[in-house]
């Protein structure tokens, strides 16, 4: 044999060699970094031991070392203790049931369900199911939990990120500090995780509309590698989202509801992915929706006018904008949102907020909208929104 084919040969050993000794080389070759044992997306990534999601981290910023899910009659805690004794709960045993590129829903034995979803948010939803569940999440070194209102807010020193429930129950911080949660039947524990200084007036209205049932679902949709991404977050067992067909500079997403009353959308969409915030067209059942010039106005479309739609802010440095479309009624319906390369006329709008004033009195109607008027007015008024 030359003295070629001998180093091919020692190459190929060699090659063989590695990969024994690198047992997930190959599939880290293979994949899009998902794993069997776990997830690794674009921003969330986290491996499911046995009865936990452990290492959970959003941004490469670890904010929890376990998650645990039990349900109260399995839990071994006693009746009539307050959440700060929820601590080391058994935790049910935990599968992967579901993976995509953007999300990866995990089986709790309990009957629960764990559902990560990859977003610049880090959303990780724990629907309680047909019982009654404990949640324990265990914080990563270095990380502290402080109640917020109804909401607890975890700082890991990079990032801050706020716990809500939605339907019935309680989140708070156990004797530990670390964060615990009691689910009623049907209710669920939802985590948003931002960037140091993100969690705002704005952020925090959307967390109130989230748990108190105005906004039933979240849409974010960014580029990637040049590829449009989308994914779509849902809240509350009555509902459910999923992001459709992508198109240049268009995304479209389903909803779906179980009940006839409307909701509200929230989106964060990226330039690159849809095109001119200038020229946004947003369509409900292919039917154009008209903008919102108000909060009151928004509501009142949620409330069973016309489907509209309100840019709430721009962010011109990152080229992204958070919109809110309120959606009249249902069973399921259907988003698009769309832009195009061209230069909006800027003539029709002067930038005046008139409008603001209407925002004044909207606190008895949608649960979440008070909050959310007063938060539009002040970007309405300081020309956050940019046209």
């Amino acid at each position: 044999m030359s003295r070629t084919a001998a180093a091919v040969t020692s190459l190929l050993l060699v090659t063989s060699l590695f990969a024994m000794a690198v047992p997930g080389s190959a599939a880290i070759a293979a994949t899009d970094g998902s794993t069997d044992d776990g997830y690794a997306g674009s921003h969330v990534a986290f491996d499911v031991e046995g009865d936990a999601i452990t290492d959970f981290t959003v941004g490469g910023s670890e904010t929890f070392s376990e998650v645990r899910v039990q349900s109260q009659s399995e839990a071994g805690v006693g009746a009539g203790v307050g959440l700060g004794a929820v601590v080391d709960i058994d935790g049910a045993g935990l599968s992967t049931s579901a993976q995509t590129e953007t999300s990866a829903t995990i089986a709790a034995e309990s009957g629960a369900e764990l559902s990560a979803h990859d977003t610049e948010r880090g959303h990780l939803v724990v629907a309680a199911g047909d019982e009654a569940q404990f949640v324990e999440a265990e914080l990563a070194s270095g990380a502290s939990a402080e109640a917020d209102g109804e909401a607890v807010v975890v700082t890991d020193g990079e990032r801050e990120g706020a716990f809500v429930v939605v339907g019935e129950g309680e989140v708070a911080v156990n004797d530990e500090g670390d964060v615990a949660a009691d689910l009623a039947a049907d209710a669920e524990l939802v985590f948003r995780s931002y960037a140091d200084g993100e969690r705002d007036d704005e952020a925090k209205a959307e967390e109130a509309m989230i748990a108190e049932g105005a906004a039933s679902v979240e849409l974010h949709v960014e580029e990637r590698d040049g590829e449009t991404v989308s994914e779509a977050v849902s809240f509350g067992a009555e509902t459910a989202a999923e992001a459709g067909a992508e198109a240049e500079n268009e995304v479209e997403m389903t909803v779906e509801r179980t009940v006839s009353e409307g909701t509200i959308v929230l989106a964060t969409v990226s330039e690159s992915a849809v095109g001119s915030i200038e020229d946004l067209e947003v369509t409900v059942d292919g039917e154009v929706a008209a903008e919102a010039s108000s909060a009151s106005e928004l509501e009142a479309a949620a409330d069973g006018e016309e489907p509209r739609y309100l840019i709430a802010s721009q962010n011109e440095a990152e080229g992204e904008a958070s919109v809110y479309v309120a959606i009249d009624h249902f069973s399921e319906r259907t988003v698009a949102m769309s832009g195009d390369d061209g230069s909006a006329d800027d003539a029709s709008d002067d930038g005046s907020t008139d409008e603001a004033s209407d925002d004044a009195g909207v606190d008895d109607a949608l649960p979440g909208f008070g909050a959310l008027a007063a938060v539009i007015a002040a970007l309405l008024a300081v020309g956050a929104r940019v046209r």
